[in-house]
This record gives C-alpha cells, structure tokens and sequence, in this order.
C-alpha cells in the first residue's frame, strides 16, 4: 500500500442512513457452478428492488468484462478477483446500498477476509462493522454437474478447462454461514423468502426513524 494518502472523514453512518432511511450491507452468495447462486441473487435482488431498497448485483462472470478482466483462474488470480469484488461490495454497503455478490468464492481465507474487509474500521466515524451475511447455496456436485447450464463441468472433465472448481480445483465449502440454501431442495422463491425471513429477523431491513435524531 502506498504510504503517501491519508484517510478523508466522509458522511457519519448515521446521517447516510436517516437520508436515505436503509442500511447497507453485503450478502455474499457462494457455491459451486450451477449451484443457483445468482439466480437466487437476481430474484433477491428483484425482490428488494420493488419493496424499495436500493439493491445492487455484483456478479462472477460480469466483473470480469472490466474490473478483474486482467485476470485468469489460477490461485492467485482468484484470491485477487475476490478480495477486489470485496472492496466493491464494502463500497456498496457504505453506500447504505444492499451488496450482492454471487461468486463461486472458492477458498475459505478468501470469504474470512472479504468478512474482515466489511468488519473493519477504518476511520474514528465508522464505528460500527457493515454487516456482511453469507449464504452458502449448497448443492452435490453431482447435481450441479448433471444441470451444467453453460457446460463447463463437460468441458472440465474433458480437460478443456483447467483448473475448474469441483473437478481440477478444491471447494472449501464455509465453515458457519449465516444461512445455507440448498438449492436442490427448495424452489427460488422459497430460497428468497429463507433469506428475507433471516434479514427481516435480525433488523437488516430495519429503516432508520426519520424522525430520531442523529447522535
């Protein structure tokens, strides 16, 4: 990092909040291919769009057309396409906007750091973590493989793709998400209302009193 950039104090949390009456943070979809992880993202993403939140999809394939498309899918490359989409969605959620990220996110320390990103405080006037919720879209191989909308499983195990998750590359699945959905068992909308259900319950989409005062 270079040395020579100082930190500029920004809007307090509280007063982005009252002006635009939401909470931001980040809900980090992982899983392996084709296990439903953005289209479960889209139809969340729809869902709070029309009951007014400001919501935004950050998506595995699209960032890498600009963002991250300097990058491949060796190790290295992965651990930097998820660490810079985890810049993003802190961004996103600073914002008071809804993050949504659906990345394969294979590695465990990866996830940890994108959780460590949105728990860090970088100036004295955050003084409160962005909440970050992961929601493991969980699925056997053996099913992601047999729906392999696009066909990258047939052309991984073909050896046309290295280094493919599942089949050339590891899955670390998580550890303790906040939520696991598995997509094999439950239709899309069940899945969004799960996960509303666990928002809702843990004061995510609670909206900040327009008429309190900013402390």
């Amino acid at each position: 990092m270079a040395t020579n950039i100082t930190w500029h104090p920004s809007l307090l949390p509280q007063e982005r909040i009252a002006l635009r009456n939401q909470r931001g943070l980040t809900i980090w979809f992982t899983g392996l291919s084709a296990s439903g992880k953005s289209t479960i993202a889209t139809a969340l993403e729809q869902h709070l769009l029309r009951l007014g939140f400001a919501a935004y999809r950050l998506d595995g394939d699209n960032v890498r057309f600009g963002l991250n498309k300097d990058l491949g899918f060796g190790e290295k490359d992965r651990v930097e396409n998820i660490r810079r989409v985890a810049e993003v969605a802190r961004l996103f959620a600073d914002s008071t906007t809804i993050a949504l990220t659906s990345f394969i996110s294979p590695y465990r320390a990866d996830r940890l750091l994108a959780r460590q990103l949105h728990a860090a405080t970088h100036a004295p006037e955050a003084n409160a973590p962005i909440p970050f919720v992961e929601v493991f879209v969980d699925v056997p191989i053996e099913v992601a493989e047999q729906r392999d909308p696009k066909g990258l499983y047939k052309r991984a195990r073909s050896g046309e793709i290295k280094d493919f998750t599942g089949i050339s590359a590891p899955y670390e699945a998580p550890d303790s998400p906040e939520l696991t959905i598995p997509s094999h068992q439950m239709s899309v909308e069940e899945a969004v209302v799960k996960i509303m259900g666990y928002l809702q319950a843990n004061g995510h989409l609670d909206l900040w009193p327009k008429n309190q005062e900013l402390q």
